[in-house]
C-alpha cells in the first residue's frame, strides 16, 4: 500500500507477540527490512521472522532488554550490520501487572517504568543519535495506551508510564522537527491480543469491556498495525507530535452517550 516503505529498515521492540507481531506482519507486507526484538520469547520472535520472510520481507530476531542501554545499542547495531541503515524505530515493548498502589513495592514500580518509559527513552535516544550523526531524517513511533489519558486504578505505575510516553513523544517531536525527524504515539484501547485472551474468554468480562467501547466491540491487532504503517509512510509526512487513539471511542467518555449526565 505504501510504496515508499519498500526496502526501508525498522526496529520493532517487543515484536515476538501481540501488537508487536501484528506490526511486523503489516510492515512485512510493505517489504520492509525488520529487526524483531524479544526479551524472553525466542520462539515467538523466530516464528515472526519466518512469517515476515514468507510474506516477502526480510528480518532478523535478536534478544535485548529494552531497559538496558547496552542492549538497546545492540538493537541498533544489528540493524546496521544486517541492513546497513535505520529508517524507523518502533518502541512497542511494554508490560503491566495489577497491584493496589499502597501495596506496590518499589521493585514493582521500577520494573514497569523501566520497560515502558525508560525503554522508550533509550530506544528513541539510540535512533536520534544515529540520525543526527548521519544528518538525515528519521521516524519514531511509540506505543502508548488509552491509559495515557484514562486513569486506571490498581495500575498506577502503568498509567504513569504511558502518560510519560505521550508527553515524551510530544516533547522530542518538537525538539527534533527541524531535523526532519518525526515522532508520534499510537494509543490502543481494548485489543484482542494474547495478553487479553483469558479476560476476553470470560463472557462477563468481555461484556464489561465492550460497555466501555462506543463501537461495542474489541479491537483487532491489525487495526493498530494499520495505523502504525500509515505513520511510518510518507503519506503522514506532515504529522508529528500526535497521539492517535485506536480505541473504538473508549476515550470519548461513553457513559455520557445519549446525553446522559
Amino acid at each position: 500500500m505504501y510504496n515508499d516503505l519498500k526496502g526501508k529498515v525498522a526496529v520493532i521492540t517487543g515484536g515476538s507477540k501481540g501488537i508487536g507481531k501484528a506490526i511486523a506482519e503489516r510492515l512485512a507486507k510493505e517489504h520492509m527490512k525488520l529487526v524483531i526484538n524479544y526479551n524472553s520469547d525466542a520462539k515467538g520472535a523466530e516464528d515472526t521472522v519466518k512469517m515476515i520472510k514468507d510474506k516477502g520481507g526480510d528480518a532478523v530476531a535478536t534478544q535485548a532488554n529494552v531497559g538496558d542501554e547496552n542492549d538497546v545499542q545492540h538493537l541498533l547495531d544489528v540493524a546496521i550490520d544486517n541492513f546497513g541503515d535505520l529508517d524507523l524505530w518502533i518502541n512497542n515493548a511494554g508490560m503491566e501487572n495489577q497491584v493496589h498502589t499502597h501495596e506496590m513495592s518499589l521493585a514493582d514500580w521500577n520494573k514497569v517504568i523501566k520497560v515502558n518509559l525508560t525503554g522508550t527513552f533509550l530506544g528513541a535516544r539510540a535512533a536520534l543519535r544515529y540520525w543526527i550523526k548521519k544528518d538525515r531524517p528519521g521516524n519514531i513511533i511509540n506505543m502508548s495506551s488509552v491509559h495515557d489519558q484514562i486513569p486506571w486504578p490498581t495500575f498506577s505505575h502503568y498509567a504513569a508510564s504511558k502518560g510519560g510516553v505521550k508527553m515524551f513523544s510530544e516533547t522530542i517531536a518538537l525538539e527534533y522537527a527541524k531535523r526532519g525527524i518525526r515522532v508520534n504515539s499510537v494509543s490502543p484501547g481494548a485489543i484482542n491480543t494474547p495478553i487479553n485472551a483469558k479476560k476476553f474468554s470470560d463472557p462477563d468480562q468481555l461484556a464489561d469491556t465492550k460497555e466501555m467501547v462506543p463501537m461495542d466491540r474489541i479491537g483487532k491487532p491489525e487495526e493498530v498495525s494499520a495505523t502504525v504503517a500509515w505513520l511510518a509512510s510518507t503519506e503522514s509526512g506532515y504529522v508529528t507530535g500526535d497521539t492517535i487513539y485506536v480505541d473504538g471511542g473508549m476515550t470519548l467518555y461513553p457513559e455520557f452517550e445519549e446525553g446522559k449526565g
